[in-house]
């Protein structure tokens, strides 16, 4: 019932808005590292200084005209040239809807071309997010058309979903970053019960370790971290095939420990004013993350989910009476 809540929120276009004109409110800005470049720059460095690499996502959400995609595309090459110009451990992850694939398909692949490309003469890496089932053949398909020209690219699977392994398999020559999986899919496509969903996470981050090429190992359960561990000793997987990697501002603790054993570690850095939906979703993966958040907003454990989900009511309700 959380989960359904907060997906429900991430997907309401009048909180995100709201949002946006509020900054970083409910406890978001202990997930989202800053609003603007400069502030993610020093965050990056930060993480750096202790080992740690950052995939780094501009959050945008809902671009359903042109302009935003393109004003999109200007920001993620702004960032490009940031990481380049600061010299910093990074890469890029962008979702092919922020650029424009809810607009035109071929709108969409000119504007990921070209970030393609400036990352490519930089050196840098660029990881597509997968979104929701109706997204994920036409993202595929861009994938598809830009790697016959760059090799800087790659892609999530997400183990919720039974064409997972199909997928894994396809795409086993890329970098692939393995996730459960964060929205709300249909029992026909894709897994429901945690247990399920845990049993083919770890098929696909072990076959992947054995025959893919790099694997990123998006989780912040220590179980299954264990296992991994356990995983690549017994079959001698060497640690340039494969990091750990966390979200910004979850399980700091876990990530320098990671870091300090000489497991290679990315963190999650998303950014930006457009933060609203990126942070309801992290609050529906887990409940864990109800109580982090909790933590900045309340200074106490207690009436999190009811506070959490209230404060996001109260955003719409207070930004909507000054509409008025």
């Amino acid at each position: 019932m959380l989960k359904d809540l907060f997906i429900g929120l991430s997907q309401n276009q009048f909180l995100n808005s709201a949002a946006k004109k509020y900054g970083l409110k409910l406890g978001a800005q202990s997930v989202v590292a800053g609003t603007n470049i400069e502030e993610v720059m020093k965050s990056i460095k930060e993480l750096n200084a202790y080992g740690i690499s950052c995939t780094v996502d501009n959050l945008g959400e809902f671009v359903y005209k042109k302009e935003e995609a393109t004003e999109a595309k200007e920001n993620i090459l702004n960032v490009i040239e940031a990481i380049h110009n600061n010299q910093v451990d990074a890469h890029i992850s962008l979702k092919p809807t922020q650029l424009g694939l809810d607009i035109e398909y071929d709108f969409c692949l000119n504007n990921l071309k070209e970030i393609v490309d400036k990352a490519s003469r930089y050196g840098i890496f660029v990881n597509f997010d997968m979104e929701d089932h109706g997204h994920l053949d036409p993202s595929f398909k861009i994938l598809d058309e830009l790697s016959v020209e760059y090799d800087n690219v790659g892609t999530v699977i997400q183990a919720y979903f039974h064409r997972a392994e199909e997928d894994i398999q396809k795409y086993q020559n890329y970098r692939l970053r393995i996730v459960k999986g964060a929205y709300k899919e249909p029992a026909e496509l894709a897994y429901q019960e945690k247990k399920a969903i845990d049993e083919n996470f770890i098929r696909l981050i072990e076959w992947h370790l054995l025959n893919g090429k790099f694997t990123s190992i998006a989780t912040h359960d220590h179980h299954i971290i264990n296992k991994v561990k356990e995983f690549v000793k017994v079959n001698n997987i060497p640690n340039d095939k494969y990091e750990f990697q966390m979200l910004y501002g979850f399980r700091r603790e876990l990530q320098l420990q990671l870091a300090s054993e000489g497991y290679n570690f990315c963190t999650y850095v998303p950014f930006g004013k457009d933060w609203y939906g990126y942070f309801m979703r992290r609050l529906a993966e887990r409940p864990q993350n109800l109580n982090l958040v909790a933590k900045q907003v309340f200074n106490k454990k207690t009436n999190t989910v009811i506070g959490v989900a209230a404060g996001a009511f109260l955003l719409g309700r207070l930004t909507k009476k000054k509409r008025k």
